[in-house]
């Protein structure tokens, strides 16, 4: 084993937690944020030989990452190793002068905002305690600390949005100049106070995210931006001074890379096996206090769920899948049907979706799996 070359750190808290999210977030725990870091820098120390020498990417998730005291996430970003990229999330409201020069000064060479929306009225919907001028605020601190890789977060398909408001996000978060933008239809998942209280108007829209996730593709590769991913979109390297500004993180998830994931919740994939950190923050500070890995449920991979796994998610990206030792997943028959209605294409040990095919997404690539 080489190690794996990615690894995701996840930072709970937040300030309130919004109605669609289902992630795994604290709220109103200020007082133990030096405590956890102290627990995330002991798990990373005893899942370390699980590690390459050298990392690919590092990436501070959540909850709500900048949120961590100062103190504390300074600590644990001084902490952690080195990567070709660092990666934190940001909700717009909490990136300050001095949050942005923190994470400058701390190796953090690209910033995810959570902006989600530029209309007060659909922020409101979502819960959000930032602001449109957040955003622009937070672009500019950025910039101004000299981080020089910013991706915008949008979400479409909120419930009240209309097609117009969803083109002025886009145009909003254009006129930033972002090197990324990643758009997002709303997922509410069943159980959260969102569906209760949005339920009806999520079906009764549910018909039109075709053509919205549509003109999402259309306006940001008409502004020069590359597609590369079903929901993800960079500057093409034209555009952008020749560099790749694909999530190197993400790319790992999508390609099937082997990953380490520190934090409660937290989940990582080394081989054949899977594991999940349990959800509860106090089991999770109790047993790595006393030196011990957290509770944590693990799932064996075979090699049929993994190659099943890697053509789900290779196939949302813009590049061809290499096919090695993947045809056992593949239903061939289905595969020469849909290359013959144009949906995929099957090259020299590859495979790829083709643009129409990539707007049908998950459907097709369902049909393909054996």
């Amino acid at each position: 084993m080489t190690g794996a070359r990615h690894l995701y750190v996840h930072l709970p808290f937040c300030s309130s937690r919004c109605g669609y999210c289902d992630f795994v977030t604290v709220v109103g725990r200020d007082g133990e944020h030096e405590s956890y870091v102290t627990a995330l820098l002991t798990e990373l120390e005893l899942e370390r030989p699980l590690l390459a020498a050298e990392l690919e990417s590092v990436y501070l998730g959540g909850g709500t990452p900048t949120l961590t005291a100062p103190a504390a996430l300074e600590r644990l970003l001084g902490s952690l190793p080195a990567a070709a990229e660092v990666t934190v999330e940001a909700n717009p409201e909490t990136v300050t002068p001095a949050l942005a020069a923190l994470l400058a000064r701390n190796r953090v060479d690209r910033v995810s905002l959570g902006a989600q929306s530029f209309h007060m009225h659909l922020l409101d919907v979502l819960e959000r305690r930032s602001r449109p001028d957040d955003v622009r605020h937070a672009v500019h601190r950025l910039r101004d600390a000299g981080i020089g890789n910013i991706s915008i977060d949008l979400i479409y398909g909120i419930p009240g949005q209309s097609a117009t408001d969803l083109l002025r996000d886009l145009a909003e978060a254009l006129r930033l100049d972002p090197e990324h933008v990643s758009a997002y239809e709303l997922e509410a998942k069943t159980g959260t106070r969102f569906t209760h209280a949005h339920g009806a108007e999520l079906e009764q829209q549910a018909g039109a995210m075709e053509e919205y996730f549509e003109r999402v593709v259309e306006t940001l590769t008409a502004a020069g931006y590359r597609w590369y991913e079903t929901a993800n979109f960079c500057r093409s390297p034209e555009n952008a001074g020749g560099r790749d500004l694909r999530a190197r993180h993400n790319l790992g998830y999508w390609l099937g890379r082997d990953y380490l994931g520190l934090g409660v919740g937290a989940v990582s994939t080394i081989e054949n096996r899977r594991w999940r950190n349990a959800p509860s923050l106090r089991g999770y500070l109790t047993a790595l206090a006393g030196g011990e890995r957290p509770p944590r449920a693990v799932e064996e991979l075979p090699a049929e769920v993994r190659a099943t796994e890697r053509l789900m998610l290779g196939l949302r990206l813009d590049e061809p899948l290499a096919l090695g030792g993947l045809d056992e997943a593949l239903d061939q028959a289905e595969l020469e049907r849909l290359a013959a209605h144009g949906l995929a294409v099957r090259g020299d040990g590859t495979l790829a979706l083709t643009a129409r095919g990539r707007f049908l997404g998950g459907g097709v690539t369902a049909r393909l799996l054996a």
